[in-house]
């Protein structure tokens, strides 16, 4: 890590500076613990929707890495089988839940009836799904969703079963096919009344093909700040660019975990800092194994799907922390953080919380503790792309 990072994570800190720099030593760490558990009770709820046999089931497994038969997932069939609202967990992020809904598409259907039935106030945005052309009642649901000021997305399902389909004829053009599925469903809707549409192409059996990240950027850019991030380390480890969202998402917090190790190293008691700092490090480096699915359920998850071994993915990956986290592996890190601090940048953080003063230490634990997680990051951030390409035989 350069200087320039390290001012921009310390800069980073300034949204919570004027909170703590008038506590005492013990309000201000408890202050800090506070914020960055908060971030992970942020709850966002998410409401799938479509016509039976749309694959709206197989979505929410797929979208929470699960695929159709495995435990937790939800119930899927030729026949409609969500009859009212089920909420599905994330397997490892419980605050974030997606909701398979009842099947639209009935003669009677009313979407501002259904959207009561469902309870709409509860999620954060709507998917709307079709497994071939979108239909009146879609459109009557998107209008009254947006009516009452909430976000959709409409997700034309089964790409990939029609791309099969379509590669039996001659001069078969993948691209010129997809451009032509979503101009067919953009002019469908446009036809039935809604304006300037933008449909998500996607195969729920190869989540990470065609659209996926599109749709990501879209419901990243339109949900709140503080959503994004539950949003963003619970999609699954699909594609490369979904990866290095991950990455940053999660960089945004070492200053803050470092913050705490910093105060805490103020504190007059031999070998509390280094005790605590372990943990601290221990507990953001199993998070960041976790988010990018590199532990050891997650791996075997990907190799049943690759046909790989568990062992054939662990030689890619390249961290020291890959035989395990425990304190060899990471005081491992420490030689790369143990380097010389710049002494203004000891100062900056000793005046960036009045909380610290002079005390030479807080600013060293916090440059050694941002130095450490910076390098088990990118590390592991590095580790996930190889094993990423590697499960499916290229670029992804």
């Amino acid at each position: 890590m350069d200087v320039s990072e390290e001012y921009d994570m310390m800069e980073d800190l300034e949204d919570i500076k004027e909170s703590i720099s008038t506590q005492d030593l013990p309000s201000a760490i408890h202050t800090i613990n506070k914020y960055l558990k908060k971030q992970d009770l942020v709850e966002l709820n998410i409401g799938v929707t479509g016509e039976s046999g749309s694959g709206k089931s197989t979505f929410v497994n797929a979208f929470r890495g699960l695929g159709d038969d495995e435990e937790g997932s939800a119930k899927t069939g030729p026949v409609e089988t969500t009859m009212e609202p089920q909420d599905y967990s994330h397997p490892k992020y419980k605050n974030v839940k997606v909701w398979d809904l009842p099947g639209i598409g009935t003669p009677n259907f009313k979407a501002d009836e259904y959207l009561d039935l469902v309870e709409f106030e509860r999620y954060d945005f709507f998917i709307i799904i079709a497994s071939d052309r979108f239909r009146e009642c879609h459109t009557q649901l998107a209008k009254e969703i947006m009516r009452m000021g909430k976000n959709f997305y409409f997700v034309r399902s089964k790409i990939d079963t029609t791309i099969d389909a379509e590669k039996r004829k001659k001069n078969f053009d993948q691209e010129k096919t997809l451009d032509i599925i979503r101009e067919d469903c953009e002019n469908g809707l446009k036809k039935i009344g809604i304006e300037d549409p933008v449909v998500f192409l996607i195969a729920n059996f190869e989540l990470g093909k065609y659209d996926l990240n599109l749709l990501q950027e879209r419901m990243e850019k339109e949900l709140p700040q503080h959503k994004r991030r539950a949003l963003l380390l619970a999609l699954p480890n699909i594609t490369l660019e979904i990866n290095e969202k991950k990455k940053k998402a999660l960089e945004a917090n070492i200053g803050k975990v470092a913050l705490q190790s910093a105060l805490v190293a103020t504190v007059p008691l031999p070998g509390l800092s280094y005790a605590v700092d372990l943990v601290l490090v221990k507990k953001e480096i199993e998070m960041y194994y976790n988010t990018f699915g590199l532990d050891d359920p997650s791996l075997q998850k990907l190799c049943d799907k690759s046909g790989k071994t568990i062992e054939e993915m662990k030689s890619r990956m390249k961290s020291p922390l890959r035989f395990g986290i425990n304190k060899a592996s990471i005081l491992s890190l420490l030689g790369a953080a143990s380097v010389f601090v710049a002494e203004n940048a000891v100062e900056y953080v000793a005046s960036l919380i009045p909380l610290l003063g002079t005390v030479v230490a807080g600013g060293m634990s916090y440059m050694t503790v941002s130095r450490m997680l910076k390098r088990a990051l990118n590390d592991i951030a590095e580790d996930a792309r190889d094993v990423l390409i590697a499960s499916v035989g290229t670029d992804v």
